[in-house]
């Protein structure tokens, strides 16, 4: 079976953890301290941490009929049994440090300070990097792995702290460094829990992230509303789920703007495995019409993206009625290269359903953009404002389809 680049970094942990558990012992050996030999047991256990980590992310890549949406969730459950041994490591620190009544070989402390303080600098620079993979890979393993080895150089640092006190008679430092530790070890363990606890029992997704999404689903066009919008983590995975209000009728466009969707999020949003939306069309009860007009707003404009002016009408479907009536100055008349662009998402903020036009838009950007999100295009056969004869089919003696 091949590893992959993160279960390689979990091999190199066990490798590290392995070397470091060795060499604490060797030091309490040396040196008599008790310490030292409960600090050497702490890394041991992270030796079995370190192998549980490598064992879950082999096994969360596997999926079955049991389990059709894999077992990424089996690093978080991982992540919170490193927790408890965090916790553990702990009270077997704080138990040492107080319960134990055998002295130090005081001549041989120079050279465990010495040691434990290469233990200090090694597990520094290997959570630093362990910590980074974690990020890059976005795995909670490997981010609990990053502070589990953190807690080992804190756990050193409290353990030279006593080497030191024992040294010079001060058997108080041991003490108070032991009360330290316990609580920062305390806290990194509780921290880690409680996160693997909220991806377990599926927590939504953080609020950066899910407004980073809204913000993705909303700049299309096409989208009319978002009535619903959830997310939650599975191992370092996302799985995200929504609800749209599509302003598309056509079901084959609206397939393809929600391919759309799901490819940009996942270009823009890391870690997402699957993304599920569902939609509907948009029910209008009016529309609007948007008409190209000249520099005396009666006369059809035969441009699109020239066009001085834009007359915009909204009738309301049960009666016909005209609910409102203004003519707009196009902002981007006198822009050159990809004004019809512009002007077609300019029409699409305003909210027009239909375009009547001269100009023939078929087979351009415009048309494309404004066909894509449920725009219809039709095409003028007057040349006057009045020649036009609204309806609320969209379509007269004056219109034709584009």
């Amino acid at each position: 079976m091949k590893i992959p680049r993160d279960g390689r970094i979990a091999l190199t942990a066990l490798g590290f953890n392995l070397s470091l558990a060795l060499f604490k012992y060797w030091l309490s050996v040396l040196s008599g301290s008790v310490a030292l030999k409960a600090d050497a047991v702490h890394s041991f256990s992270d030796v079995v941490s370190s192998a549980s980590l490598f064992a879950g992310i082999m096994l969360s890549r596997r999926h079955s009929k049991t389990f059709p949406y894999g077992l990424y969730k089996l690093e978080n459950l991982i992540s919170l049994g490193v927790s408890f041994l965090i916790l553990l490591a702990g009270y077997e620190i704080a138990r040492e440090a107080f319960l134990s009544r055998k002295g130090l070989m005081v001549e041989e402390v120079p050279f465990a300070m010495a040691g434990v303080g290469i233990t200090v600098l090694a597990t520094y620079l290997f959570s630093r990097w362990i910590g980074g993979k974690a990020r890059e890979f976005n795995s909670p393993s490997l981010s609990a792995e990053a502070y589990h080895v953190r807690s080992d150089m804190l756990s050193s640092t409290m353990i030279l702290g006593g080497l030191l006190g024992g040294l010079l008679r001060f058997s108080y430092l041991d003490k108070a460094a032991a009360l330290v530790m316990v609580a920062l070890i305390g806290r990194m363990g509780l921290g880690i829990a409680l996160q693997a606890i909220r991806v377990l029992l599926d927590a939504s997704l953080d609020f950066q992230t899910l407004d980073k999404i809204k913000a993705i689903i909303l700049s299309d066009p096409r989208v009319a509303e978002i009535k619903g919008l959830w997310g939650r983590n599975s191992g370092k995975y996302r799985f995200i789920e929504a609800e749209l209000i599509l302003k598309v009728r056509d079901f084959e466009r609206a397939h393809r703007a929600v391919m759309a969707l799901e490819d940009k999020i996942r270009q823009e949003v890391p870690f997402v495995d699957h993304i599920l939306i569902h939609y509907e069309p948009e029910h209008k009860d009016s529309l609007t019409y948007a008409v190209p007009l000249e520099v005396d707003k009666e006369r059809l404009s035969e441009h699109f993206g020239e066009a001085p002016y834009f007359h915009f009408v909204k009738f309301r479907l049960s009666d016909g009625k005209v609910l409102d009536e203004k003519v707009l100055r196009n902002p981007y008349a006198e822009e050159g290269k990809g004004r019809g662009m512009k002007v077609s998402h300019w029409l699409l903020k305003e909210g027009v359903d239909k375009l009547v036009s001269r100009a023939d838009l078929e087979g351009k950007g415009p048309f494309y953009v404004l066909s894509n999100a449920g725009v219809e295009v039709l095409k003028a056969r007057g040349e006057r404002l009045k020649d036009l004869g609204f309806d609320l089919g969209g379509t007269s003696e004056g219109l034709h389809r584009a």
